[in-house]
């Protein structure tokens, strides 16, 4: 049986994957399944939100918002990221 660790073990890996220019990230949408860059998705901003839809299908893919000094970030819409090494 796999022993678990919390979140905290996560600390090195991510620290290494959000090191580069998201944008060149090419994203899979949970829609309709088009993986293209981030660079060329829809975005929409209202105030302190940012509203990501695909360029493919309009499916929204994340919402960046900030609000009582935190930022929140969703991907709900992304079923996967290919990160560039």
């Amino acid at each position: 049986m796999m022993s678990h660790l919390d979140g905290n073990a996560l600390a090195g890996v991510l620290s290494e994957v959000f090191t580069f220019d998201p944008t060149l990230a090419r994203a899979r949408c949970a829609n309709c399944y088009s993986v293209d860059v981030l660079a060329r998705a829809m975005v929409y901003v209202d105030g302190s939100a940012f509203v990501v839809r695909c360029a493919s299908c309009d499916a929204v893919l994340a919402t960046v918002m900030d609000g009582d000094g935190r930022r929140w970030v969703s991907l709900k819409g992304v079923s996967a990221i290919e990160i560039p090494r």
